[in-house]
């Protein structure tokens, strides 16, 4: 009995010491991966459970039913928890509209599911213009289209050439669709790219769960190489989360790891994804800080001397 006492208080001294006091607010937070509604195909019926692995699992929450909804939920969830920013694409008129209600807090970019949908040339228009300020999610491995496809090139070059940061869905896992494949998920497939675009400001989707190894390896060879954690906080056993995430740390990669959310249509997700992170009692407050700010304002080449919220 003592010894149950002990750790129930040692837990709540940890949460102590993690949570912001109150009427105290969090310090900021940036979100590398932030979608304005389902972007793709609109296979997910309003009011579902959010999705979860592995199977059989059961989701919580709902989905939202519209842009609209989406936006003011995910809205409510950055204010409560500081997100002052967040890369968000989606399909283009959206992410328009969800930019226009928060110019501060929103860094538009497309969503890129088919090669050539929206071609990089219709793209270098609107960046030229100031209307985008990064690239993807390039999320083709969910119909079928590898990383290092010939077809993605031209996105890969732009990206490159006007020096836009550029998310790749490169991970073992996604949508049950009939396209994706685990093994597209290998990080080792984008080599080349980054051999023949070594200026590039690239980073994955959850550091390419499960590929952690591979992942390791890329990342030491090719230092401009960065991960998101995101839907891995969330959508898989804590315990995973944190075994993978104590992978990366212990390989002394904490410095090029940036927090996300993936929220879709849950945007209670991203406290969930946010809590993942702060629940890992193996990150020193500096670590978790790099994670939800430091290294992606860095990334973002953001001026960092004020950091406020935009919040209303």
């Amino acid at each position: 009995m003592r010894r149950q006492l002990s750790i129930v208080f040692a837990l709540l001294v940890a949460v102590y010491l993690t949570a912001p006091a109150p009427g105290v607010q969090r310090p900021p937070i940036i979100d590398m991966h932030l979608h304005a509604h389902m972007p793709g195909p609109d296979h997910v019926p309003a009011g579902v459970p959010s999705i979860c692995r592995p199977a059989p699992c059961e989701g919580w929450g709902h989905a939202s039913a519209t842009p609209e909804e989406s936006l003011q939920r995910t809205l409510d969830e950055m204010r409560r928890h500081n997100v002052v920013k967040a890369v968000v694409s989606g399909l283009l008129p959206t992410v328009r509209a969800w930019t226009a209600a928060e110019p501060d807090r929103f860094l538009p970019a497309p969503f890129i599911l088919e090669p050539g949908e929206p071609s990089a040339s219709a793209l270098r228009p609107l960046y030229e213009a100031g209307q985008l300020a990064a690239m993807g999610e390039i999320a083709t491995q969910l119909t079928g289209h590898a990383p290092n496809d010939p077809r993605l090139e031209p996105y890969f070059a732009l990206a490159e050439e006007l020096d836009v940061p550029v998310l790749v869905h490169v991970e073992g896992i996604g949508p049950h669709l009939p396209g994706f494949r685990s093994a597209a998920g290998n990080p080792l497939l984008l080599e080349e790219v980054l051999v023949r675009h070594p200026a590039l400001r690239i980073y994955l989707e959850n550091s390419a769960y499960p590929f952690l190894d591979e992942m390791i390896a890329m990342m030491y060879q090719y230092p401009r190489l960065h991960g998101d954690l995101s839907t891995i906080a969330w959508i898989i056993p804590r315990a995973e989360f944190h075994r993978y995430l104590r992978g990366l740390v212990t390989a002394g990669l904490g410095k090029r790891l940036m927090f996300g959310s993936d929220q879709m249509r849950w945007p209670e997700s991203i406290g969930r994804a946010i809590a993942g992170i702060e629940s890992a009692d193996f990150l020193t407050a500096e670590e978790k800080r790099d994670i939800f700010y430091n290294n992606a304002a860095r990334f973002l080449r953001l001026d960092t001397r004020a950091q406020t919220s935009p919040a209303r």
